[in-house]
């Protein structure tokens, strides 16, 4: 039977607060980044990114934290069928540190929250055998309520002949044998939790833990004889974590030595932080069960993704891509510490972002230096007419994906701010208006720090007038301002758009602007998006775009800009570009705002007349797009 999903997780969801600071006290930590969080949430995203169908089963809060965590998982590719939320709770919270090699403090905010009121009535036969497979974790194990709900939906997944794997995932502190300060603590040795785990490990076809885990699930500090306990409560296949030594797998009886299972390859890297490996190590392990692998191969996927999530910071962003696995095996360890190996970061990076840009199709009013010198302009009123454009955008939207703007921060802050969340994608300007060399724009600060501040679905924009014939120190200065900002925007994670125009520099050819592209590949910015001319010639962008998948076969793609061209010579361009797959979608401006901003600014227009004409002129060139997109195809075919 075809099954919607491979695999559903059921459990803790939660938002981790990991501490920025690394070496330091969490007493003592500054700010955070934001996460989503839990072992089965880790573990749903963990396998989505593998390439894997995947659900989960939980509830949170009907707050911002709970929206995010759905939010967050949607972005992720994760079925979000079974969570359900909870009016009265608040979704759970941990706060996370990196101390040093051995010290990972953290704290579960989870005192009646969200995830722990997860009940029978939220299992949904239908959902659940969905999947091909069910996986829990042993914190839900540990309250009546929450162990009703899980065993359910085992019992629902055997009886349809589902596979089953459980994670031990031992908490003492979430099991009530440690206290709120010991959330760093891994193994308290518990009768009362070792009897509660052995009344359901019979249900699995799958059981994994550390050793540590083993000893509380088989109730012996000896990891031979915990092993041979929960032997004989369970048939499953029992996977063990041995930390530094990689992991081994017993599918029959438990020999005498725990070399002699089956085992993976490891991968030496440098610990930098254990918090979520292990639900790395078991997205990766998933993977290869669930795609039939024998043990080895599923357990090199395993130890693998174990060792991208001690690398990095953070349990979810951690977990690499299917297609970052395959690179990784194919070109080796090249640096212990992953997080600082740039290629590798690149493709982690790369195919690793959110949401389908397909196409884009972009109304751009990020315009200052001509608003700021036309008759009439006060930052009020450009503040004012800005709104009237991005109403104008949202009109054109109406809720559809695909549509796009570009406004700054300048005058435009109100539209800026007011679009967020609106569904549209948003890039923002940094350059000042017309410097060559590059300059940025203030507020950024020196070092680029404040893009810190940004809304995290803004794109980074970056306007470069730059052409192959400038001078070497104009093409140093230039790309040391480049990087400088591209590094800033990776640091902060949010995408990077860089538009080139030599046009208005010096002459150009057919490759004028593939010159460019490698000369900033080669320079080390990797771009999300370019956004270049509309070119004269077919050759002009088949070398462009060659350019950019010979160096980045990941990219997000290209948007054309309009150059103020009236609309019979931009439908010109679109069908040429339209011929491109790697252009997404165009980025138009003054040809759709620029009769309207001189008419309103002279009061000769009025809002909403103002608002109509922008609309009418968007809506015609996505109809134009959209016709040569759709012509291109039919030619291809």
């Amino acid at each position: 039977m075809n099954k919607k999903l491979d695999v559903i997780t059921i459990g803790r969801a939660g938002v981790d607060l990991y501490g920025s600071q690394i070496g330091g006290r969490l007493e003592d930590m500054g700010s955070f980044e934001k996460y989503i969080g839990g072992s089965p949430t880790n573990i749903a995203c963990g396998t989505a990114r593998l390439g894997l169908k995947s659900g989960l089963i939980t509830r949170v809060g009907d707050e911002h934290m709970g929206r995010f965590i759905r939010e967050q998982l949607t972005r992720e590719g994760v079925d979000t069928g079974g969570v359900a939320t909870d009016p009265e709770r608040l979704t759970a919270l941990v706060l996370l540190g990196i101390r040093d090699e051995e010290q990972f403090p953290l704290i579960f905010y989870r005192e009646n929250c969200a995830d722990m009121a997860l009940s029978v009535e939220d299992i949904d036969s239908a959902f659940v055998t969905s999947a091909r497979a069910l996986v829990a974790t042993g914190t839900h194990l540990s309250h009546p309520r929450t162990e009703a709900a899980v065993l359910k939906a085992l019992d629902i997944a055997r009886t349809d002949g589902m596979k089953t794997a459980l994670d031990i995932d031992y908490r003492p502190n979430l099991w009530g044998v440690a206290g709120h300060g010991e959330g760093e603590s891994r193994f308290v040795a518990s009768a009362a939790v070792t009897a509660k785990l052995q009344e359901s490990l019979h249900l699995f076809d799958l059981i994994v833990g550390t050793e540590e885990e083993f000893h509380i699930a088989g109730g012996s500090t000896d990891t031979l004889e915990a092993l041979q306990a929960v032997r004989r409560v369970s048939g499953a296949t029992l996977v063990c974590k041995r930390g530094p030594m990689g992991a081994t797998a017993f599918a029959g009886e438990i020999p005498d030595s725990l070399d002699a299972g089956e085992t993976g390859p490891g991968f030496p890297i440098e610990v930098f932080n254990v918090l979520g490996a292990g639900d790395g190590f078991m997205s990766g392990l998933l993977k290869g069960w669930m795609d039939g692998e024998d043990w080895p191969v599923a357990l090199k996927f395993a130890n693998a993704c174990g060792a991208f999530a001690v690398s990095r910071h953070g349990c979810t962003p951690a977990y690499p891509s299917w297609a970052e696995l395959q690179f990784f095996f194919q070109r080796g360890i090249v640096r212990k510490d992953l997080r600082n190996d740039a290629e590798l970061e690149q493709v982690h990076w790369a195919t690793n972002r959110h949401g389908d840009w397909s196409s884009v199709k972009t109304f751009a009013f990020d315009h200052r230096l001509q608003l700021e010198e036309m008759a009439g302009y006060t930052p009020e009123k450009g503040s004012a007419f800005k709104q009237l454009c991005l109403d104008a955008a949202l009109a054109v939207q109406d809720g559809q994906p695909g549509y796009g703007i570009l406004c700054d921060n300048r005058i435009g802050r109100a539209a800026l701010h007011r679009a967020s969340g609106s569904g549209l994608w948003i890039g923002r300007p940094c350059e000042w208006p017309g410097s060559r060399p590059l300059e940025l724009e203030p507020e950024l600060g020196d070092d680029c720090g404040g893009l810190g501040e940004w809304a995290r679905e803004n794109v980074v924009k970056l306007l470069v007038f730059c052409h192959p014939d400038d001078t070497l120190e104009m093409r140093a200065r230039q790309k040391v301002t480049v990087k400088r900002l591209f590094t800033a925007a990776r640091r902060n994670r949010l995408e990077f758009l860089l538009e080139i125009i030599p046009s208005k520099v010096g002459p150009v050819d057919a490759g004028t602007t593939a010159a460019l592209i490698q000369e900033f590949y080669d320079a080390g910015i990797f771009p999300d998006w370019w956004k270049l001319e509309p070119f004269r010639t077919e050759e002009a962008w088949e070398q462009a775009a060659a350019a950019i998948t010979r160096n980045d076969p990941h990219t997000r793609g290209i948007v054309v800009l309009g150059l103020d061209a009236p609309e019979a010579e931009l439908a010109e361009s679109f069908a040429l570009a339209a011929r491109q797959p790697l252009v997404k979608g165009f980025a138009v401006g003054r040809t759709i705002f620029g009769d309207a901003v001189r008419a309103w600014m002279q009061g000769e227009m009025s809002d909403e007349a103002a608002v109509a004409q922008m609309t009418g002129r968007f809506t015609r060139l996505c109809g134009i797009w959209d016709k040569a997109r759709q012509a291109a195809r039919e030619e291809s075919t």
